[in-house]
């Protein structure tokens, strides 16, 4: 990604502070490293969004993923700056739930519902020959679905991502597909119903279980006409 040297070497510089300041944590476990996020996110409300990602890239370059996503997520610019080039280049090595799921619930989850990548982008993920990738498109789908991610319930992308991972066995894709189809359920459970009967057969028992204990929840709160 070419950057400007002078925003180049001022991402350098605010990334070793904000490396110094993780330090001296006492304890720099998840929330903490929050509040940290927050205070930073404060801080670069003015800045550029070049200069936002250019900041997290060097703080990805020293292993803070989290606060670098943060960063990115709550400075708007600099979010909706981001193209699919950048998303992947983001991501690095995706081989874990953490990874996978921060990046998408920060970066890649919001890019896809207002447009910055596409459905043919998630669709290369859910074909992908790592399984996190392929975790990568169902958690997006939380973008989608999610009300408190921004999500309005589309569950015409979130049903086609679903289809094509009917068949997945790998635990990490079982898990998503679960949950993208349970966060459907508050929208159109009729859908995630009909969707549940017609691949049942294929579909993993913890899938099938889940998603039915929820739907059956779900029915029983409808009211009674």
């Amino acid at each position: 990604m070419k950057v400007d040297p002078t925003t180049r070497s001022r991402a350098h510089g605010l990334a070793r502070g904000i490396e110094q300041e993780i330090r001296s944590l006492e304890n720099a476990r998840t929330m903490a490293l929050r509040g940290l996020s927050r205070d930073a996110a404060k801080r670069l409300r003015g800045e550029s969004a070049e200069l936002v990602v250019a900041l997290a890239f060097e703080l990805l370059a020293l292993g803070r993923r989290l606060v670098a996503f943060e960063l990115i997520a709550a400075h708007g610019r600099a979010l909706e700056s981001l193209d699919i080039a950048q998303v992947e280049m983001l991501a690095g090595e995706l081989d874990s739930w953490y990874s996978v799921d921060m990046f998408c619930v920060c970066i890649a989850g919001p890019c896809w519902r207002e447009g910055q990548i596409s459905d043919q982008d998630i669709a290369r993920w859910a074909g992908s020959e790592n399984p996190w990738w392929r975790r990568a498109a169902l958690v997006a789908t939380t973008a989608l679905t999610v009300r408190s991610r921004g999500g309005y319930g589309d569950s015409d992308r979130t049903l086609v991502v679903a289809r094509m991972l009917v068949d997945d066995r790998h635990h990490a894709v079982v898990r998503a597909l679960s949950r993208a189809l349970r966060e459907l359920i508050p929208w159109e459970p009729d859908r995630v119903a009909a969707f549940l009967e017609k691949h049942w057969d294929s579909l993993a028992t913890q899938v099938r279980r889940e998603v039915r204990n929820k739907l059956d929840t779900a029915l029983k709160k409808l009211p009674i006409l």
